[in-house]
């Protein structure tokens, strides 16, 4: 559980420290975009009133705290998950990786009222309109790698008990 803390931990601190950098030093929020590699990396200053790709942003401030309630339940399950069945290595890592993401965007929307998004990625003539940030990127691997590192030991660094198949552990 201390390599999930420590994860979490530089997660939440990257995206914040990121954001803090973007958004107020660099001062984002005022000049709105920020053309670091055209087109392929730019900053654009969003405010994400919902869930990803501001689906659900209604803007109201009860939408706010359902989104908090269910991030934060989501951190509690995965902790519980975590501890209660230790996926491994690999799996502890996508766990902070997850849970550091999701608090750093819970921060957000307590400071905020929404959550910071300013990263935005084109290619190859396709303007992509929506912009994420760190905790995004981090929610997602995370989300990927405990599909891909939990479960029944199978895959690597999986959760499983190490016993051979058809035999019970000792």
């Amino acid at each position: 559980m201390r390599l999930v803390f420590w994860v979490a931990l530089a997660t939440f601190l990257t995206d914040q420290a990121s954001k803090w950098l973007v958004v107020h030093w660099m001062n984002l929020r005022q000049l709105g975009e920020i053309e670091l590699l055209p087109p392929f990396l730019n900053f654009r200053m969003a405010w994400n009133y919902g869930i990803n790709f501001g689906l659900f942003s209604g803007g109201s401030d009860g939408a706010r705290w359902v989104l908090i309630g269910l991030a934060v339940a989501i951190v509690v399950a995965v902790l519980v998950w975590t501890w209660r069945q230790p996926p491994g290595r690999w799996g502890m890592v996508a766990a902070g990786l997850l849970i550091g993401g999701a608090l750093a965007n819970v921060l957000d929307r307590l400071v905020y009222g929404a959550v910071a998004d300013f990263l935005n990625m084109s290619c190859c003539g396709i303007e992509n309109p929506f912009a994420f940030n760190v905790a995004d990127v981090a929610i997602f691997a995370g989300a990927i790698g405990l599909a891909l590192f939990t479960g029944d030991g199978k895959g690597t660094g999986g959760g499983g008990t190490g016993a051979k198949p058809g035999k019970k552990p000792a």
